[in-house]
């Protein structure tokens, strides 16, 4: 619980009492991973133990310059595994190219949680009007963008309408096992903690699949890295 404690000082600590913590959890015995210099601990407590089995970052490409716009890291269950035999011994690079596994992985009745830390400052505005498009083409081709979904979406939006992403930021969305909802927290420097419910469980689904949607992820890295390491577990 300590060690949850340090992870989440972290996120909006300055550089030196980063350092500080650093190696305060490093005499701990446990390593952070470090994504583009943003430090994720290897395993949280939401209910119970999570474990960081996916991280990567979005960003775009701009006439060859790279800007990366979120550090992230997907905890989950490692019992996830109960639900991807089909899967056993296939390759991380023949998993991140299968959509219809990253379809099991979302479906999976597991508690998964995604920590976005944000690398680059944008409006709230910015990345609720992203996640509204994505979500609701994604409904949409599947004809489930109904009267209900759309009134969801557009809570999720206005939750995130006149927020700041400040450098640091942290955003979060916990998926329980128990239930098709979400909650997503924001919380950054100097403001309290913020959080809406999603109650909807084809946008709490589609805003997993927007982050988890295989090949049709908002961050190809991070699937990449989750295909690896699931890969893995699945060969043992």
């Amino acid at each position: 619980r300590s060690f949850t404690l340090l992870s989440s000082l972290l996120v909006l600590a300055p550089t030196p009492l980063r350092l500080l913590v650093l190696l305060c959890s490093s005499a701990m015995g446990s390593e952070m991973v470090m994504v583009d210099q943003v430090p994720f601990a290897p395993e949280i407590t939401v209910t119970k133990p999570l474990s960081l089995l996916g991280y990567g970052v979005t960003d775009i490409e701009i006439h060859f310059l790279q800007i990366k716009y979120n550090a992230i890291g997907v905890y989950m269950e490692k019992e996830i595994i109960q639900h991807l035999a089909d899967w056993k011994g296939k390759k991380g690079s023949e998993l991140a190219e299968d959509d219809v596994f990253f379809d099991a992985v979302v479906s999976a009745s597991v508690e998964k949680y995604l920590r976005i830390v944000v690398i680059k400052e944008i409006k709230g505005s910015q990345y609720g009007v992203q996640l509204e498009s994505a979500v609701r083409d994604r409904l949409a081709a599947i004809d489930k963008y109904e009267e209900e979904e759309e009134e969801a979406l557009e809570k999720v939006t206005e939750f995130f309408q006149k927020k700041y992403f400040k450098k640091d930021s942290l955003i979060t969305f916990h998926f329980p096992a128990a239930s098709h909802t979400a909650e997503i927290s924001f919380v950054t420097e100097g403001k309290e903690a913020a959080k809406v419910k999603v109650e909807n469980p084809n946008v709490a689904e589609m805003i997993q699949k927007w982050y988890l949607g295989g090949t049709r992820s908002a961050s190809p890295t991070t699937v990449k890295s989750l295909a690896d390491n699931l890969g893995t577990m699945l060969a043992q």
